[in-house]
């Protein structure tokens, strides 16, 4: 069973910094694209950041330099640093673990977690 724990969003201002944290279970996590979105109200969710099982990395351009997305496979944990926060930050912020074969795609997401950025 795929399960998901998402942490360490809340409210900060801006210019702030947070950590957020995805660990995971249930499938080879090592194996797989970890990516982290976002959804703020009445908008699409969108592509934040993504790291592939061998570190690549790649990042929104509205969130490059400022956040840093790393992986460690020992404890099955995806992670987001997020400093110099902006307003338009603010959105629920979710994981997601994908990967494809020859046959199939696997795609499981986190159940969320809200991170507002206000003064």
């Amino acid at each position: 069973q795929v399960q998901f724990v998402e942490s360490g969003g809340g409210l900060v201002q801006p210019g702030g910094s947070l950590r957020l944290s995805c660990a995971a279970s249930g499938f080879t996590f090592s194996s797989y694209t970890m990516s982290w979105y976002r959804q703020a109200p009445g908008k699409e969710r969108e592509l934040v950041a993504a790291i592939t099982s061998v570190g690549g990395t790649n990042y929104a351009d509205s969130v490059k330099g400022r956040f840093t997305i790393s992986r460690d496979n020992a404890k099955n944990t995806v992670y987001l640093q997020m400093n110099s926060l902006k307003f338009e930050d603010t959105a629920v912020y979710y994981c997601k673990a994908y990967r494809s074969s020859s046959l199939r795609a696997y795609a499981y997401w986190g159940q969320g977690t809200q991170v507002t950025v206000s003064s």
